[in-house]
C-alpha cells in the first residue's frame, strides 16, 4: 500500500477525551493524526501532556497499544487530562466545548522530545495547542530545532482560541497547510484578500506565506490539493455519515503518508478521500480500518 514506510513522523499537540453525552472516546486532532499514520505501519511519536489521573493513564496505555512512541508525552501534576464536550447536529457535524486549562496546554521540552524531533522527517502541528503560552513556546522551539523536517500545519479553528497574527506565524513556518473551505476563506479575508474562488484563495495563501503545498477539504464535495504548483481535485466518496469527528485528521494523515511515500498526488488524494469518508461512516475519531476494508471501499467507489 505504501512504497516507503521509513518516514519518521512526530505529531505535536492535544491529547484528550471527546465526551459525547455519557460516552467518552480518546481524541484530539494531533493524536487522531498520529494514530492513523501509525496504523499504516509508519514510526510515529506523539508529543503532548496528560494529567496524573485515570484519563491520562488510559490515554497513555491506549497510545502504547496502538504502536506510538510515548516518550514525548509528559505527565503534569498540576492540570487534568483534557476533555472536550462534543455536540452533534442532525448531519453528524460537531461543535466543541474545550476545557481550559488542560494538561496539554502545558507541554514542556525535555531531552526525549528534542531527540524525537531531531530525527523527524515530518512534523504535524495545529493552531489549537497555541491557545496557551507554555505549549505555544514549546511548539515554536521545536519547529526551529530541525529545519530539514517537512512541517505540516493542520488549521483547526476553534473560537475563541486563535487570531490572525498567530495563524499567519504558524502558516509561515509550514511546508504544507491543510484547511477546510470555511477556514481558508475566513483567513484570506482577515489577510485582506476577498474572493469566493477557492483556487484563487489557495494561490493567495501559498504566495503570502511562501508555502508550496496546500490542501482544502470540501466536506462531501471532496478536496483540492496544490502540490508542486499544480492543482489536483477529488470529488470525494459518498457515505452515510455517523459523525465527522476525526475524519479530517485521518484524511490528512493518509494524504501526507501517501505523498511522502509514493509522491503521486492523484493517488494520494484518492486514498485520503477514501479513508476520511470511511472514518466519517463510523462513530468516533479512530475506528480500526484494515487495508482490505480501505481497498474494497475504493474499488466499490471507483
Amino acid at each position: 500500500m505504501f512504497l516507503n514506510k521509513k518516514i519518521n513522523a512526530v505529531s505535536f499537540g492535544e491529547v484528550l477525551f471527546d465526551v459525547f453525552g455519557e460516552e467518552k472516546k480518546i481524541g484530539g486532532a494531533p493524536l487522531n493524526l498520529a494514530l492513523r499514520m501509525a496504523s499504516f505501519g509508519f514510526p510515529v511519536a506523539m508529543v503532548s501532556a496528560v494529567g496524573n489521573d485515570e484519563d491520562g493513564k488510559v490515554i497513555c496505555e491506549y497510545v502504547i497499544e496502538n504502536h506510538l512512541d510515548t516518550s514525548g508525552i509528559i505527565t503534569t501534576q498540576d492540570y487534568d487530562t483534557g476533555t472536550v464536550q462534543v455536540t452533534l447536529n442532525e448531519r453528524g457535524s460537531a461543535t466543541y466545548e474545550i476545557k481550559f486549562p488542560s494538561a496539554w496546554d502545558f507541554i514542556e521540552i525535555n531531552n526525549d522530545t528534542l531527540n524525537i524531533v531531531k530525527n523527524a522527517d515530518v512534523f504535524f502541528y495545529g493552531s489549537l495547542v497555541c491557545r496557551n503560552d507554555a505549549s505555544r513556546n514549546t511548539l515554536f522551539r521545536l519547529l526551529d530545532s530541525n529545519p530539514g523536517m517537512f512541517k505540516v500545519f493542520d488549521v483547526n479553528l476553534r473560537k475563541p482560541f486563535y487570531n490572525i497574527e498567530l495563524l499567519e506565524e504558524l502558516m509561515n513556518k509550514a511546508d504544507f497547510i491543510k484547511f477546510n473551505d470555511e477556514e481558508i476563506l475566513e483567513i484570506a479575508v482577515e489577510l485582506d484578500f476577498k474572493s469566493d474562488d477557492l483556487e484563487e484563495n489557495i494561490r493567495f495563501i501559498s504566495e503570502k506565506t511562501n508555502t508550496g503545498s496546500i490542501c482544502v477539504t470540501l466536506g462531501k464535495h471532496g478536496s483540492l490539493l496544490l502540490w508542486n504548483d499544480k492543482l489536483y481535485q477529488h470529488g470525494g466518496y459518498p457515505v452515510k455519515v455517523a459523525d465527522t469527528v476525526g475524519a479530517g485528521d485521518s484524511f490528512l494523515a493518509s494524504l501526507i503518508s501517501k505523498l511522502l511515500s509514493d509522491n503521486d498526488p492523484d493517488d494520494a488524494l484518492d486514498f485520503a478521500s477514501a479513508v476520511g469518508a470511511l472514518v466519517a461512516s463510523y462513530s468516533g475519531a479512530n475506528p480500526n480500518l484494515g487495508n482490505d476494508e480501505i481497498e474494497s471501499f475504493m474499488q466499490e467507489g471507483a
